[in-house]
């Protein structure tokens, strides 16, 4: 297996329709403004829905490289549809996954900086909401704007490059010397 190459931005899509298109508005604006930046389609992975049985069975080989891949960018875009108001579940279940994997999965997240999107068929907010409340739990360090989308309204240009702009002036922590 390759370590994956650090990027300054990875752009991560919890669906492969609308949500994977504005993730990739964001990772070529992020080139544009000089960020070394990736798109991870989460539907992509071989991640089954985390259960306990699930767990049991052992880590899908997908696992270790998706955890690789968050820890080795410095900063996250999350592009989530509105699933019936929440978090869509490949997302849920990516997280569940990887809560389970290494001994300090709050690592991932604590201090990242991380901006979220969605292009929802529904309003959009209570996605934004949800997943807001979830990445503050774990830590990260959640933009306070944000971008919501949908086929009345599309996403502008100048919304995502601000996002960008705004995510590019946030640093991770840095772990302490304790």
């Amino acid at each position: 297996m390759t370590t994956p190459v650090p990027c300054d931005l990875l752009v991560i899509a919890a669906s492969n329709g609308e949500n994977l298109k504005l993730a990739e508005r964001f990772g070529a604006e992020a080139k544009t403004q000089g960020l070394h930046a990736e798109v991870l389609d989460l539907t992509a992975l071989d991640l089954p829905l985390f259960t306990p049985r699930a767990l049991a069975a052992g880590a899908p080989p997908d696992l270790a490289p998706l955890q690789q891949q968050l820890g080795a960018a410095t900063r996250w875009v999350i592009c989530a549809p509105e699933y019936n108001g929440s978090i869509p579940p490949v997302l849920t279940s990516a997280i569940a996954w990887l809560s389970v994997q290494g001994d300090d999965f709050r690592a991932l997240f604590n201090g990242r900086p991380v901006a979220i999107a969605t292009h929802s068929g529904g309003g959009g907010h209570a996605v934004m909401a949800a997943l807001r409340l979830q990445l503050a739990h774990l830590g990260a360090h959640v933009v306070g704007r944000q971008l919501v989308s949908n086929s009345v309204s599309g996403a502008k240009d100048a919304s995502i490059a601000d996002l960008i702009h705004r995510l590019k002036q946030l640093q991770p922590l840095q772990p302490s010397a304790d």
